[in-house]
């Protein structure tokens, strides 16, 4: 049994690390973003939204990618990917700009990029200030191993203590 939340702020390489730790060991891989909005990018309800999260980390064995309280409790192994804010911004406009007028994949329908610009620049300028120092808190208090990947060194680190190739 093996449960790996990988959290961080947007374009820190989430959905990427959670693809290839999934791959490698042979571990189901989902996204919250199906679970955070809902077509026409409509906040899911936090109730609604809270059952979908207890139903995937149910599950025995699972890589989970994105910012939830429920599912880092739930994990045996927590990720969080800190990136510059540049870094971030860049990477959203790199991953974000086929997507300007259509749903990227692992969103609902209706959720074209540029109708969430204005509100994921303010996600990722605020989530170091608002959002990490909540991840950081519990990290201190749970069981679960930790690991702060701060540059490729400590990612390669945390590949290798995992056996991801």
């Amino acid at each position: 049994m093996t449960r790996i939340h990988i959290t961080g702020n947007a374009g820190s390489g989430k959905s990427t690390l959670a693809k290839h730790i999934g791959c490698s060991l042979d571990l189901p891989v989902s996204g919250l973003d199906e679970v955070v909005w809902s077509p026409g990018w409509k906040k899911t309800p936090m109730d609604e939204r809270e059952t979908l999260e207890e139903s995937l980390v149910a599950e025995p064995s699972w890589v989970i990618e994105g910012v939830s309280g429920i599912v880092r409790k739930a994990a045996d192994v927590v990720i969080l990917l800190d990136v510059s804010r540049p870094i971030s911004y860049y990477r959203c406009a790199k991953r974000n700009w086929r997507y300007l007028f259509r749903s990227r994949p692992g969103l609902p329908p209706r959720c074209p990029e540029i109708l969430i610009v204005p509100r994921l620049v303010r996600l990722i300028w605020n989530f170091p200030l608002r959002i990490q120092p909540q991840i950081l808190a519990d990290m201190q208090r749970a069981p679960a191993r930790f690991f702060h990947v701060t540059n490729d060194h400590d990612l390669d680190a945390v590949l290798a203590e995992l056996g991801v190739r």
